[in-house]
């Protein structure tokens, strides 16, 4: 990519970094180097579009506008002439508000003053599209700007399985030093003992003698549960609903079936309809290069901020209404009948979150002034005429209840004289300097009223394949899931509906701006808000925690929807005694509810609310899923992150633990290879303390019977090969192939996730199980060897065992026994599992007679020569190991019959369960009986 180029004079040189002041020129595709104000664009009205998907994850082209008296600076000769201060706010990191103001100087005495606002805002990130270039004067840079402010810095991740090795080796190094501490007290204790610090043996006259648990889930939306392609899918026209494709000749007015049911609206509505979906948006249209033979409305690419608008465009176009761009102020639109008509654009009612609508003023060819708004049903029914509202709301409802997303249409006609008023209100609130948002609401409120209801739309945003299932796979499995979107509410919610994070009986739970803003001071509604939430939640559930879960079933579910000013609001409340515990009593609420929507959520606020759920009290292990560069601050921010390989890019999974193509192997990575490796590494940290426990025991009760002198009770070549060769293979091969449940299993059955909740392999209780039986084992080994070894012979020739054959006895029963310990614990079975197991055992005793059986000529003593060969030719010496053996296997056999034994009787008890109770826990988002009724419906 070309750098940047940044004005100075009348130079245009070419930098890397721009400082506050500079005028950049940004060409087509290049990226934004700092947060610029945009001055002046190659088109005439000085517009320019960008894609913001390293920000905010969407993907689509959003308009921006320059200042208006310097539209026509396109030039560097120009710009060069330009005079002009900008005053700005402090730098702050919300990426959907910014308020400044430009002071332009001209030859008059007085600067013309003009406000600046987030639509006049270039982002640092954000990508130009469609534009061949613009002018921009840089207002922040470096880390002032809005993305550095956004930006994450890496964290130190440790898993549960990290901390618990932690806990375990300061417990076993305190064990160790005891061991020392007291062998070393006692040993000069004994040599204070007269004749008891003599050495046992002359040196000279000596002869030779024979080591993935996760609880929350946070996850973006547009790209990772969602495919961000919205379609097209149903309307309904004055009650009457329409699906299905329509003939060309005659568009709505005709469909290619019988309608036992439904009649149909009349002809000039229809085309009301689909006139109003294709005037009342933003969508910008790019032309492509003309192909021949081809008609002009099909080399038409829409671009716009939302998805949505395009969806409807798209709809209209499919039913004859084409949208064909805007020409001077004019939008044109191609009828079924292959005419341009031609609406001049008067005004734009910009859709907010508030309002939750949007409109436009137009006028057509004979002078008619007409008003075309769309919304939800809820900002759109209050402000039509009552009795239009009835069938229309029964067909918004149903679709909502299929997980579409609907959006209601109205007009009305407006008066010459009533439009003059209308114009002269508009301009003034949008020249105010001071309180301009709440002077042009007003201003809107006042225009969308006493309108006409026409219809309402369907569009499906089309989720990723099997997004829902692994939704419900996840609640199944004991995961809390949150949604964190910089997307609008409405649109958020109705994805959670249609992944099924939210069900149709989830009772909803709002802390946004339209709620909090019902009240003149919003500390004070939140604070009420928080209250009223907690108090019906703690009302709801019980205090226990493990029976939470439970009560999920049992009890209404609750969901919580927050967006990012509420969040703001929690995050920095004022000190005082009234609003300084707003965010425990967030946390609360959170705990509380079955699903948590977060939308309108700068990257910054993603990685504040990962970090204040991984501050819990319990410190539950947080996973983080994305696909864009806005997600990187809350992947880096938990402890597991993962990205998707999506369309926006690779930053997400250059920065994550594990990358995936698509949202639904998150169900087969975190239920069947997390529980495995969990159980795999689990296992691992206990059995490599089991087994050295079990090693170094016998060697800490023997300094009891030799004087505390540290006489070692194995050869020193056994020393060094326990955990090199003898028992490292087994565990290795353990912990990389065991699957002690089926993948299949794992994956159709999520509750067995929750089996390994709350990191309960390494709990204290497993903890101490491991280590009472080693100690148990150990304590078998020395003094099961020692009472054997008080027969004054043991040999057929009744010559006398010395010190070496009884540590090599002892060392034998371990070594057997650590090694068949896994084998019991090993339910998966493979050519790799019984070659290291059985191999390990031949390799020892391989080594055994090998290492005794020649006379090294690099060692100064021979003191293992012969000696394993000699005690196994004893028979009483292979009864005694095997009887040891036994016996410290036997607390492990008793307790895996006693499981199976449970288990059989469990899945009996499952199964009468099952066959008695039909009814499920959590009901589908589209019940049958809605989808039947639902069918019933024109066919276009």
């Amino acid at each position: 990519m070309v750098p940047n180029k940044l004005l100075e004079n009348d130079l245009i040189e070419k930098k890397f970094f721009s400082n506050v002041g500079d005028v950049v020129e940004v060409q087509a595709d290049e990226t934004f180097p700092c947060d610029l104000i945009l001055l002046s664009s190659c088109t005439i009205d000085g517009t320019c579009y960008v894609t913001t998907a390293s920000l905010d994850g969407e993907s689509n082209c959003k308009t921006h506008y320059a200042v208006r008296d310097t539209i026509e600076l396109c030039t560097a000769e120009s710009i060069d002439t330009l005079r002009a201060a900008i005053e700005c706010e402090q730098p702050q990191p919300d990426l959907y508000k910014f308020v400044g103001r430009i002071n332009i100087y001209s030859n008059s005495l007085e600067a013309v003053a003009r406000s600046l606002g987030p639509e006049n805002l270039l982002l640092k990130g954000a990508t130009l599209k469609n534009t061949k270039k613009i002018y921009g004067v840089a207002v922040y840079t470096g880390m002032e700007t809005k993305m550095a402010l956004n930006y994450q810095g890496k964290s130190q991740k440790r898993s549960a399985v990290e901390k618990s090795i932690n806990a375990f080796l300061i417990v076993y190094l305190f064990i160790l030093l005891t061991k020392a501490a007291v062998c070393t007290t006692l040993k000069y204790v004994w040599q204070s003992t007269p004749y008891n610090d003599e050495p046992w043996y002359n040196q000279k006259t000596q002869k030779e003698r024979e080591t993935l648990k996760v609880d929350y889930v946070f996850t973006d939306k547009t790209g990772t549960l969602t495919e961000n392609s919205m379609e097209f899918i149903e309307c309904c026209i004055d009650g009457h609903k329409y699906k299905g494709v329509t003939q060309e000749a005659d568009g709505l007015s005709q469909t290619d079936g019988p309608l036992p049911y439904f009649d149909k609206a009349d002809k000039n509505r229809e085309e009301l309809f689909l006139r109003a979906l294709c005037l009342c948006h933003t969508v910008e249209i790019k032309t492509n290069d003309a192909v021949d033979g081809a008609t002009e409305s099909a080399e038409l690419t829409y671009m716009s901020s939302s998805p949505d608008e395009i969806a409807l465009v798209k709809g209209a176009k499919k039913y004859g209404f084409t949208f064909v761009g805007i020409r001077n102020g004019h939008m044109r639109v191609e009828n079924q009948r292959k005419e341009i008509e031609e609406y001049e654009l008067l005004h734009t009612l910009n859709f907010d979150s508030v309002r939750r609508r949007m409109s436009v003023i137009v006028k057509t060819q004979s002078g008619d002034i007409l008003l075309f708004c769309k919304g939800a049903d809820s900002a759109v029914f209050p402000r039509v005429q009552n009795h239009e509202i009835e069938l229309t709301k029964a067909h918004v409802e149903r679709n909502a209840m299929d997980g579409y997303r609907t959006l209601c249409v109205a007009f009305k006609e407006i008066a010459p004289d009533d439009y003059e008023k209308i114009n002269r209100q508009l301009i003034e609130a949008k020249m105010a300097l001071q309180d301009r948002e709440e002077k042009m609401e007003k201003v809107f409120d006042d225009i969308e009223t006493n309108m006409n209801l026409i219809g309402a739309t369907a569009v499906e945003d089309k989720l990723q394949d099997q997004a829902a299932e692994t939704i419900e796979a996840l609640h199944a499995a004991g995961l809390k899931v949150w949604v964190l979107t910089g997307d609008k509410m409405e649109t958020a919610k109705s994805t959670c509906y249609a992944c099924r994070l939210f069900q149709t009986s989830t009772e909803l739970l709002e802390l946004t701006t339209k709620t909090i803003e019902e009240s003149e001071r919003k500390e004070d509604r939140l604070h009420e808000l928080l209250i009223e939430y907690r108090k019906k939640l703690l009302h709801e559930f019980p205090k226990s925690t493990r029976s939470l879960k439970k009560a999920w079933t049992e009890h209404q579910e609750y969901g919580l929807i927050i967006d990012g000013s509420t969040l703001s609001l929690i995050l920095n409340s004022s000190q005082d005694s009234g609003s300084n515990n707003y965010k425990s009593i967030f946390l609360q609420i959170c705990m509380k509810c079955t699903a948590v929507l977060c939308c309108r959520m700068a990257p910054l606020q993603k990685a504040q609310i990962v970090r204040m759920v991984k501050n819990l009290k319990g410190s539950p292990i947080t996973l983080s899923i994305g696909d864009g560069a806005n997600d990187v601050s809350m992947i880096l921010e938990s402890h597991v992150g993962i990205g998707i390989k999506g369309k926006e890019g690779r930053q997400a999974a250059r920065n994550s633990d594990y990358s995936v193509p698509k949202f639904k192997h998150l169900k087969k990575l975190l239920l069947a290879h997390g529980h495995l490796y969990y159980v795999r590494i689990a296992h691992l940290v206990q059995y490599f303390f089991y087994k050295n426990l079990c090693f170094i025991l016998p060697q800490f009760l023997y300094q009891f019977f030799c004087g505390f002198s540290q006489q070692p009770l194995y050869d020193a070549a056994y020393l060094t090969m326990y955990n090199i060769c003898f028992t490292s293979l087994p565990i290795l091969a353990y912990s990389l192939l065991e699957q002690h449940i089926n993948i299949d299993t794992l994956t159709s059955d999520p509750r067995l996730y929750m089996k390994i909740s709350g990191n309960a392999m390494l709990q204290l209780g497993p903890f101490l199980y491991w280590t009472f039986l080693a100690a148990f084992e150990g304590t078998v080994f020395f003094f099961g060897t020692y009472f054997l070894f008080q027969t004054s012979s043991l040999e057929e020739n009744a010559k006398v065992y010395g010190n070496w054959t009884f540590g090599t006895i002892v060392f034998t029963v371990l070594v057997f026994t650590v090694t068949l310990k896994l084998a019991l614990d090993t339910r998966f079975w493979t050519w790799i599992n019984h070659f290291v197991i059985w191999g390990s055992l031949a390799f020892y005793v391989f080594f055994s007679f090998f290492w005794g059986g020649i006379i090294w000529p690099f060692l100064k003593q021979q003191r293992m020569y012969f000696v394993f060969a000699q005690m196994l030719s004893s028979v009483s010496t292979w009864l005694a190991i095997v009887l040891l053996i036994f016996i410290s296997l036997f607390p492990e056999i008793l307790l895996i019959v006693l499981k199976n034994v449970r288990r059989r009787s469990a899945r009996r008890n499952l199964s009468c369960k099952k066959a008695s109770d039909s009814l499920s826990t959590r009901p589908s988002v589209r019940p049958l009986l809605l989808r039947t009724f639902s069918d019933e419906s024109n066919i276009l």
